[in-house]
C-alpha cells in the first residue's frame, strides 16, 4: 500500500482525472504527497488511489474538492490510519455517532432534536459542513458497501437536507444587496454543493432563491424573466453534464445580457484550458474566499 508505483499518467487514466487537476489538488490542499523516483517524478501509492478514488466520489455527488478534503480530514475516511489526518474533537464525534444511529434506526425525533442541538452548539458553516456534511458522506459509504440499505440512505439524506434548507430560510437577508438564483446544472441532481453556496450567499445578506435539482432550461428562462435577478448561480458535479451546462450559459449571456451568472462545482476542475479561458469570467472557484473574490468582481 506504500510503494510507489503509479505515474502520474497512469493515475489519470484509472481515475478519470485530469494531470493538471491533480497537480493543482495536491499543491493546494496537501493531502497526500507522492514519493518521487530517481529522476524526481512522482509516484503514487496504492493509499494515494485509495484517497483520490474517495475524493473524486465525493466529489461526483456535489461537494467541491475543498469540502470534500474537509471531510476526509474530519472523517478520516478512508485512511484512519494516516498519521497526519485531523481529527475532529470528542464532542462533534460523540454527536455525530448518535445522529448517525439515530438515521440508521428511523428515529426521526431524535435526529431532530440531535441536530437542532448541533446547530446551537457549533456555527453554521461547520454544523453544515463538517457534521451534517461528514454524516452524509458516511451514510452514502455505507449504502455503497452494502451495509445500509437504499431506504436508510434516502430518509437519512432527506432529514439532513432537509434541515439545511430550513435553517437557509431563517437567514435574514439585505434588500438593498442584489437578487440571486441557485439551481443546479443541466442534469444535476446532487444538491449538497449548491446548499451550502446558497448559505454562504444568505450569511453574506443576498436574497437568493433556491431552485435545487436542475429544471429544464425554458423554465428556467421563464423563472428568470418573473423573478430578473441580478446573478444565477450553478453548480455542476458531474464531467458528463459540463457541455450542457457551458451552452446553456451561452444562451443566458445572449438572452439576458444584464444577467450574471456564476457556475461552481467539482466538474469545473476538468474543463480544458481552452474553455476555462473562455469562460473566465463564469467559473468561480471552489472556496469561500475565491467566492467572494468572484462577487467582489
Amino acid at each position: 500500500m506504500q510503494e510507489g508505483k503509479y505515474n502520474i499518467k497512469a493515475v489519470s487514466k484509472l481515475l478519470d482525472i485530469q494531470p493538471g487537476t491533480l497537480r493543482a489538488w495536491e499543491r493546494r490542499y496537501k493531502f497526500i504527497e507522492p514519493v518521487r523516483n530517481e529522476s524526481g517524478h512522482r509516484l503514487y501509492t496504492e493509499k494515494h488511489l485509495q484517497i483520490l478514488k474517495w475524493l473524486i466520489n465525493k466529489t461526483e455527488q456535489g461537494f467541491t474538492i475543498s469540502q470534500a478534503v474537509s471531510l476526509l480530514e474530519s472523517t478520516g475516511t478512508p485512511a484512519t490510519e494516516v498519521p497526519e489526518m485531523t481529527r475532529k474533537d470528542e464532542q462533534t464525534i460523540k454527536l455525530s455517532d448518535q445522529l448517525i444511529e439515530a438515521l440508521l434506526n428511523f428515529n426521526e425525533n431524535k435526529a431532530h432534536m440531535l441536530i437542532s442541538q448541533a446547530f446551537s452548539m457549533y456555527t453554521l458553516e461547520h454544523t453544515i459542513v463538517d457534521i451534517l456534511g461528514s454524516i452524509l458522506v458516511q451514510v452514502g459509504d455505507k449504502w455503497e458497501r452494502g451495509e445500509i440499505t437504499s431506504a436508510h440512505e434516502h430518509f437519512a439524506s432527506n432529514i439532513l437536507k432537509s434541515r439545511i434548507s430550513s435553517v437557509m430560510h431563517t437567514i435574514p437577508t439585505n434588500g438593498f444587496l442584489p437578487k440571486a438564483l441557485t439551481v443546479c446544472a443541466p442534469g444535476e441532481k446532487h444538491e449538497f454543493g449548491l446548499l451550502v453556496f446558497t448559505v454562504f450567499l444568505k450569511r453574506k445578506g443576498y436574497e437568493t432563491i433556491y431552485l435545487g435539482e436542475s429544471i429544464v432550461d425554458k423554465d428556467l428562462f421563464t423563472v428568470l424573466n418573473i423573478i430578473r435577478p441580478s446573478y444565477l448561480f450553478m453548480s455542476c458535479s458531474l464531467k458528463e453534464n459540463l457541455d450542457g451546462t457551458f451552452r446553456l450559459v451561452e444562451a443566458l449571456i445572449k438572452d439576458f445580457p444584464d444577467l450574471k451568472v456564476g457556475l461552481g462545482g467539482a466538474a469545473l476542475s476538468l474543463v480544458s484550458e481552452e474553455i476555462r479561458t473562455s469562460f473566465s469570467g463564469v467559473l468561480m472557484g471552489d472556496s469561500q474566499s475565491e467566492w467572494e473574490e468572484w462577487l467582489k468582481g
